[in-house]
């Protein structure tokens, strides 16, 4: 009976408190890569982070290539939120996308997946390749901009390229003013570029004499 109850205690115990700890893992790996990207992150850094031992990082996550794999999976309340945002009228999408891009970052679970694939993305293959997928197709791709294929895309990517740059200075790196802006300052300066990319000349012609 002894026998029974020591094995009977090893085991990673229910299905809810397995998923509360794999939470909890993934949320410790996604501070430790965001602050200390792919290099300076270990997985005993991790588990001691997330208050576990390394085994059951090991036991869920397979790897330290495994667990950055999962703790840089694109949020699909994100890209829910993306694809119902390009569904607006075209006269609001410039506001409309500049206020996601913004309110996304606050977002308990969002903000520090972003920034962990932000921060991993420039010097990690794999995590550079999936960003790569997820911008070309459920950020660019989503958009249902009424043009020819090609002005879509190229429209869709100037967004995408103004939403990317101003994460990096605001959230990631930090760089002032823009970093101390109100949320409402941040929106009224970039949402009529955006829009500018919806529906404004983007040819550089309309200067020409």
């Amino acid at each position: 009976m002894m026998k029974l109850m020591a094995r009977k205690s090893t085991s990673p115990g229910p299905r809810d408190e397995r998923g509360v700890l794999q939470a909890r893992i993934l949320t410790a790996a996604r501070a430790e890569f965001a602050e200390n990207g792919w290099a300076g992150t270990t997985i005993r850094a991790v588990a001691r982070t997330a208050g576990v031992d390394p085994a059951l990082v090991y036991h869920y996550f397979g790897s330290k290539e495994g667990l950055l794999d999962a703790a840089t999976v694109p949020p699909p309340r994100w890209l829910d939120a993306v694809a119902q945002t390009w569904t607006r009228p075209p006269d609001e999408l410039g506001q409309a996308l500049a206020k996601l891009a913004i309110t996304v970052w606050a977002d308990e679970q969002i903000g520090p997946t972003l920034r962990a694939i932000l921060l991993t993305a420039a010097h990690e293959p794999s995590t550079r390749d999936k960003l790569c997928r997820v911008v070309e197709s459920q950020l660019i791709g989503a958009s249902q901009l009424d043009c020819d294929d090609h002005e879509r895309l190229v429209r869709a990517g100037l967004i995408s390229s103004q939403i990317i740059g101003m994460a990096l200075l605001r959230y990631v790196w930090q760089i002032e003013p823009v970093a101390s802006m109100t949320d409402d300052e941040l929106v009224a300066a970039i949402a009529p570029t955006l829009q500018r990319y919806v529906d404004g000349d983007i040819s550089g012609s309309s200067g020409a004499q």
